[in-house]
């Protein structure tokens, strides 16, 4: 590497050890620094690595998470930004403590934002980039999926020696081709009846041998007779889905990760898919799904005085509804605490709440309901038009006092869903309380 970038990756270093002194964190400024010294740093370090790229609209972070738990079981050198800073800055922070080996290859495993993903693919000259699921988020950002995943296309074409692990169950990636080679995983599993979805290229109503959710399944064209191609990687049985984990059959062998929701199965199946590609024994995976540590804002468990609250981050309709319906599987009595903001990193057209199922939680034994954040207001009549009593609900113009209310409730069962910026506002105050790290 140049002297400048050695210089830039130093300075990087020097500005996260006086952030963990100061403020007790942060991935972003470190990468702006080491970035404003040398441009070129990503392109200079990233040479040192074999890089995985993980994108996509949800499954990102623990996606990344569940493959660096794995690959750290059978590689030393292994760089990630495991905070989940998924942009330019935050990826070259990922690089700040790295240290690379002209002699021997690390291994990065990388989150990148969708929309930084063009920014960056050059620079990180990836070996492997998953791509796990899209659908629409932010569409004041992106505009809707198939302009962001032309986002993805245009990446890939960039990087025609990088091979594509690909969600082979969604219409939309298997609709363009491509110059890379392609491997695709799927879930041969029916999990509800197919709703009516379009052919991401002729526009035709699809039909399903299996469907899983949001448009996943086994699909056929009959119009143009696009269909979802061989399957590499198959999740053939689910034999286990509670509120608290997950059973399921991968190529015939049994995998159990701690964390619910069938979404979280297709992520542990893209961690399983790139693992192979390494020719990763299925001991160690199945060490490293059952060892995984629970991602801030991701089924998240908080420890208050008289009990423990999970939190889920959610950032659009098919996110926020498979959440729901983990809720739906509560078999206790439970508090609803619904955050919501309208930030630029959260989304400012939050029309997406229309979407959410909330109807689906009427049978719920629901003993309260509180509701913050900058647009808690919306949150609170999106709930009252979902059926909910008006008097159930308690809205709040400060986190803090929620908090407060939390830890002198004696409510078992809380359920916190709240969206990125107020997950990260709400965090703040749990770590300033000493509630969390």
């Amino acid at each position: 590497m140049s002297i400048r970038t050695n210089f830039a990756l130093l300075s990087g270093r020097i500005t996260k050890h006086l952030l963990m002194k100061t403020t007790g964190g942060g991935s972003s400024l470190p990468g702006k620094v080491a970035h404003r010294i040398s441009p070129n740093v990503l392109d200079d370090v990233s040479q040192y690595y074999d890089v995985i790229i993980v994108t996509g609209t949800n499954g990102k972070t623990l996606t990344t998470s569940l493959i660096t738990n794995i690959f750290k079981r059978k590689y030393d050198n292994i760089v990630t930004n495991s905070r989940g800073s998924n942009m330019l800055q935050g990826i070259i922070g990922a690089f700040v403590d790295s240290k690379p080996n002209k002699h021997k290859k690390g291994i990065a495993i990388l989150e990148v934002d969708e929309g930084s993903l063009n920014n960056v693919v050059e620079a990180l000259n990836p070996k492997y980039i998953i791509h796990t699921n899209l659908f629409l988020d932010q569409m004041d950002r992106y505009g809707d999926v198939k302009e962001t995943y032309q986002l993805l296309v245009n990446a890939a074409k960039k990087v025609p020696d990088a091979t594509l692990l690909q969600n082979g169950d969604l219409p939309l990636f298997s609709s363009v081709p491509l110059p890379n080679k392609r491997k695709f995983f799927g879930v041969d599993v029916q999990a509800e009846s197919p709703k009516i979805n379009h052919c991401p290229r002729c526009n035709h109503t699809l039909s399903y041998k299996t469907y899983t959710y949001s448009g996943q399944g086994n699909f056929t064209c009959h119009a143009c007779h696009l269909e979802r191609p061989e399957l590499k990687y198959t999740v053939d049985n689910i034999y286990n889905l509670s509120e608290s984990s997950s059973t399921f059959e991968i190529d015939g062998e049994r995998f159990t990760i701690p964390v619910a929701g069938l979404y979280n199965i297709y992520n542990a199946l893209a961690a399983y898919s790139m693992a192979k590609e390494y020719s990763i024994e299925n001991e160690i995976i199945k060490a490293a799904f059952l060892e995984m540590k629970r991602v801030f804002g991701r089924q998240e468990l908080i420890s208050f005085k008289n009990q423990i609250a999970t939190l889920n981050v959610v950032k659009n309709p098919v996110g926020l509804n498979q959440v729901l319906s983990l809720i739906e599987k509560s078999e206790t009595p439970l508090m609803l605490v619904a955050l919501l903001n309208n930030r630029p990193a959260d989304g400012v057209d939050i029309s997406w709440l229309k979407d959410g199922n909330f109807e689906s939680l009427a049978d719920q034994d629901i003993i309260e309901i509180k509701t913050g954040g900058i647009s808690a207001e919306v949150m609170t009549n999106r709930l009252i038009e979902a059926g909910f009593n008006e008097s159930l609900i308690k809205e709040y113009d400060d986190l803090e006092k929620i908090v407060s209310d939390l830890q002198n409730s004696d409510a078992k069962n809380i359920q916190i869903i709240a969206s990125y910026t107020a997950m990260l506002e709400f965090r703040k105050i749990l770590k300033d309380k000493e509630i969390i790290n």
